[in-house]
Parts: C-alpha cells; structure tokens; sequence
C-alpha cells in the first residue's frame, strides 16, 4: 500500500486533487493544516491518502516518487510540485517477524530455569517434536545437548541424516521386553495390575486370543479373575472365553487362588486379571499382595497396565504406588486417545520398566501391538499412532 500527499489552498481542494490523481478508492489517513497565509502568503492543507497497488512490485521498500500536487492561485501562478518518496514498511516488518520466529525457536526454555541451550536452527524441528510430545524436559536437554556435541557437522545439514541420529537415541532410551513365546512344556502366570478403566480386562482378552489361536503353536490358554468389584467384570471375561472356549476361573478370596491355577495346571499361559482401583487406594492394592502371598512359591510375573493418554506425573504417581507389588514390566493402552508419546518413553526410561504391549483400540484381538522402538518411535515422529 502507497502513501501519497496532496497540497490545496483548502481540505476540499487537496482532496480532490487526490481524487484526480488516485481515482475514488483512496482511503484518506489524515489531513491536516501545513502553512498559514501570514508565513507563505496563503493556506496550505494537506491530504494524505493510501492506495493498493495494482502491480507485482509490493516486495519493493521504495516505491517511486510521488508528486504532491497543489492547486493554482494568482498569487504564485506556476508552483513548484513538492517530491516525495514513501517508505513501504511491510516487506521489512514481514522480515523481521521470521527473524523472531526463528530466534523464539532455537531458544531453549524450560519450565524451570536451571538450563540454558540455544538450540541450532538444524534442531528446531526435531526440538519442536519433543515440545509437542510432551518429552520430559531434563531428558529433552540431555538429548539435545550431547547431539548437539556429537552429530558430525556433515550430517547437520541433511534433515534425514538429522531425523535419523535422533531415532537411534532414542532407540537406545527405550526399554523393550521382546516376546519369546513358550516352548511345549512350559508355564507362565501373568497378572494384570492397574487403575481402574485403562483396559485390564480387554488387554487379558488379545493376549488369551494371540497365544491360544494366532501363533499357530495352538497354546493352551486359562484366564482367572480376582475382579468381583467392578459391576459387569465377570460377564465381560465370560463373553470373551466363551467365545475362544478357554476356561475361566473366578477367586473371590486369596485362598482360592491356589485351587484356581492347580485347576489350570495343564495351561501353558495363565493370565489373572485384578481388580482396578484409583492409585491412592492403598488397601485394594494391598489386597492384590494377600492374593500373591497365597501363591508365593509360584513365579507370577507382574505387568502394570497403563493409560497413554495421561501425563507422565500421573505414570509416575501410579507407579510409585503400584510398585509396592513388584511390578515387572509395563503395558500400555489407549495409544489410539493421544497424539503425545513422549511420556511414555521418558517414563519407562525413568523407571528401568521394559515394555511389553501396546494396545491400540478395543477390538480383540487386532488392537493388540508387540512392543518395539520402531513402532513407537514411529508414533512419537508422527504425533499419531500408526496402526499396522
């Protein structure tokens, strides 16, 4: 948009000076009084008006020069035309605006203000990525700062190159349990332990149906439940092992265990769904280590099944509460409820806890994933979960 200014003897002959010369889409900024007739003989007003260009040129910071025209008076018959040049600040504003953005990204600032890293400009994507997935800061500023150290400078200038050093970090931070499937004769107890409503019960169902039918080895396959709470739990498991015609075992007090799994013997899986209750109910908790008591000669292997879609204090706190039961690795749900995955790894990384499953969904039993880095490195690098 030009500025241009008119002169007249009065405001209605400047302006239609204007009008003249910029036809009526002018916008008129201001007008204003620029000499009385005691200093020049005569009164001069000035009108300055805006007008868009119609041509490709507003990348220009000087537009040419434009006339300020004035109207005749007898008293100075040929007056000299004025010139001016105006300034167009848009483009420059524009510039400086990337410059800010650009220096507003590669600023580290961390929600306490113990670090200071300026971030390289090769780094802001990936840093913008961390941000976004909710990574815990500290880990992010370690990450970050011996990359910075270490990524050869060749590399600094290839995205993929960039992309891909930091995958194998984080491949390295991501503790797996790999799945191992059982060989003819052997036996494994496992006990879901978690909060109420982060999927138990479903979990235990994909799990009974992967061993029992998908791994072509046709494992026999025996579920019990300790869960006489929660309204509908036994239902829900008894819709699902009739189905897949496995047996179900349902214990209502610790002595019964014992006699469920020896009923359950001949089963090379056994998986034991538990009773969810909030984290800060420390007497149900303390209830699922009365069940493990009855049965401590046996090796029950503990997985603590958890929510994605809550921020990494929740997991700690969950954690901190449930480890009273020994837990041995972690299984997470409801990666399909949230586009940051940046909790779950600084939090298993954090706790040492591998992971061992990943549940996607409600189907059983598809929404069932076999942990492994590429899998949720792929999530975190895509702000989404990616179903195979």
């Amino acid at each position: 948009m030009n500025m241009l200014s008119f002169l007249g003897e009065t405001p209605t002959a400047a302006l239609r000076l204007a009008q003249e010369e910029c036809g009526e889409e002018a916008i008129v900024i201001s007008t204003k009084k620029v000499s009385n007739a005691s200093d020049n003989g005569k009164n001069m007003y000035e009108v300055v008006v805006a007008l868009e260009e119609e041509d490709n040129k507003k990348n220009l910071a000087y537009t040419k020069p434009a006339v300020v025209k004035s109207t005749t008076s007898t008293s100075n018959p040929n007056p000299k035309p004025i010139q001016t040049q105006v300034y167009d600040f848009r483009e420059e504003i524009l510039k400086m605006q990337d410059k800010l953005e650009q220096v507003q990204k590669s600023i580290w600032n961390p929600k306490s203000q113990l670090y200071d890293l300026t971030i390289p400009h090769e780094f802001i994507d990936i840093y913008n990525l961390f941000e976004q997935n909710e990574f815990d800061q500290e880990m992010t500023y370690t990450i970050m700062k011996k990359t910075i150290k270490q990524l050869p400078v060749s590399l600094k200038s290839n995205p993929r190159k960039v992309n891909d050093f930091f995958k194998l970090v984080l491949r390295r931070i991501i503790p797996i349990k790999y799945e191992i499937p059982l060989r003819k004769h052997q036996r494994k107890i496992i006990m879901m332990v978690g909060p109420t409503g982060v999927g138990k019960t479903t979990t235990i169902s994909k799990l009974a149906a992967r061993y029992a039918y998908k791994l072509g080895q046709n494992y026999k396959v025996g579920i019990v439940t300790l869960d006489s709470f929660r309204v509908g739990a036994i239902e829900q498991l008894q819709a699902y092992t009739n189905i897949m015609r496995l047996p179900l075992e349902v214990v209502k007090k610790p002595e019964g265990l014992a006699e469920a799994l020896f009923r359950l013997k001949d089963c090379n899986y056994i998986f034991i769904d538990t009773a969810g209750s909030s984290q800060y109910d420390i007497d149900k908790i303390e209830l699922i280590n009365e069940y493990q008591k009855k049965v401590e000669d046996l090796p029950i292997e503990k997985i603590l099944v958890l929510p994605a879609n809550v921020k990494q204090s929740d997991l700690l706190e969950i954690y901190a509460n449930y480890s009273r039961l020994n837990i041995d690795y972690l299984t997470f749900t409801k990666l399909d409820e949230t586009k940051s995955f940046g909790n779950l790894i600084s939090f298993s990384h954090k706790t040492k806890k591998s992971i061992t499953y990943f549940s996607i969904g409600q189907n059983v039993p598809d929404d069932l994933i076999v942990s492994d880095t590429s899998f949720l490195i792929d999530c975190f690098m895509n702000n989404s979960c990616i179903r195979r």
